[in-house]
């Protein structure tokens, strides 16, 4: 008997959810084909504060999903020594606004076996000696200590070398690429050049741009994709170990000494232009730079690296969509916000969906077709691609 042919995946986007997908799929013996309109990890996963979590309240299912997130996550500390310089589990700092209180929340996390703790403002320094004890809340704060962060770019490097290593090939600077469908099946993707790769399977893990991509396949998917930036700052001394959610600034450490900062108020600043492009007011830099100094101990000056933006991928319900996308055979989708979170094991359960034509109980909750076939695509907003400037 002649032996089958391995599945040939083709997966659209090399942020940390493609990658990841991309690796776990090679891990099986299935043949990879890992295409990017750029380069690796330039889109999202490039901009994430990537703080690894499963804080504050959430369905059941996506909890649980986040928690076993987080496994793969020490998992992966401990098969790789050296990725101690880019993932850490430094524990997180959060704290509400003076209107709020964080005491329900931190009810609920402990209701649910959550590792949190209760910190009074006169014992930060014992939990976060990095943060300025004055900028607390005067009810206190909660301190997670399993929780962490990734740089989703070491990430992505590592899996990719993996990948490589196991057979996968890179299309970097494919362009425009898109799902090419005959009938109601793929067959392949086409590059912005017009050439046609054929494909057993498809994987479509594009950020934000997953909802438009969809679209033009006649497929909807609620959609709240915001626009979004993150300021990156010079090194700081003496280095930030811990992940801070505050009213006004959420602060993440870089492997380097640097720090990564956002805010939604941020956020909600950025202006749009006629031709889509984006401009970041340095007003919106420069008060998040403030904020960032105003809570780390010894409010040290903070100066700016790099300012990045683009789309924020949140699906309308601010679930994951994970799966088969059932109206086209052989064609996946990954569309989600908490990319980090959640990069190494969607990548795993999706993966072993494809290949054994089983799917994961764990992702029932988050497949596609839970929403109605009436709901409209929500506003991208700024189209599929967008220049950024800063002011």
């Amino acid at each position: 008997m002649t032996p089958q042919p391995p599945l040939h995946v083709a997966v659209i986007g090399a942020g940390i959810l493609g990658t990841s997908t991309a690796a776990h799929l090679a891990r099986t013996g299935a043949r990879v084909t890992l295409v990017t309109s750029g380069k690796p990890g330039d889109g999202a996963s490039g901009r994430s504060i990537a703080w690894l979590n499963s804080s504050g309240a959430r369905s059941t299912e996506y909890r649980y999903l986040r928690l076993i997130g987080i496994d793969r996550y020490r998992t992966w500390k401990e098969q790789h020594p050296e990725s101690s310089s880019y993932l850490r589990f430094d524990g997180a700092l959060k704290w509400g606004a003076d209107d709020e209180s964080f005491r329900d929340t931190f009810a609920y996390e402990r209701a649910g076996g959550y590792d949190s703790v209760w910190v009074e403002p006169t014992r930060i320094a014992e939990f976060a000696p990095d943060v300025d004890a004055d900028a607390v809340a005067a009810e206190g704060a909660i301190f997670n200590p399993g929780e962490g962060w990734v740089n989703l770019p070491d990430l992505i490097a590592a899996l990719l070398a993996e990948a490589v290593a196991s057979g996968v090939e890179v299309i970097e600077d494919a362009g425009d690429v898109r799902v090419d469908v005959r009938g109601d099946a793929v067959v392949g993707v086409v590059l912005g050049d017009g050439t046609a790769l054929a494909a057993d399977r498809v994987v479509l893990a594009t950020g934000g741009q997953v909802p438009a991509q969809l679209a033009a396949l006649g497929v909807t998917v609620p959609d709240a994709t915001p626009a979004a930036f993150v300021v990156m700052t010079e090194p700081v001394e003496p280095r930030v170990r811990t992940v801070l959610n505050t009213p006004r600034v959420a602060v993440r450490p870089m492997p380097d000494g640097r720090l990564v900062l956002d805010a939604d108020w941020a956020e909600k600043s950025i202006e749009f232009g006629a031709d889509g492009s984006l401009t970041v007011p340095d007003a919106s830099v420069q008060g998040l730079l403030e904020e960032g100094a105003r809570v780390l101990a010894g409010n040290p000056r903070l100066t700016v690296q790099r300012v990045a933006a683009g789309l924020k991928p949140i699906p309308g319900d601010g679930e994951p969509v994970v799966g088969a996308v059932s109206a086209i055979s052989g064609l996946y989708t990954l569309f989600t916000h908490s990319g980090a979170t959640l990069g190494l094991i969607l990548g795993e359960l999706l993966a072993e969906e494809i290949v054994t034509g089983r799917p994961s109980p764990v992702l029932d909750a988050f497949r596609l077709d839970r929403f109605d076939a009436d709901v409209e695509l929500g506003e991208v907003g700024i189209g599929a691609w967008a220049p950024v400037t800063q002011q």
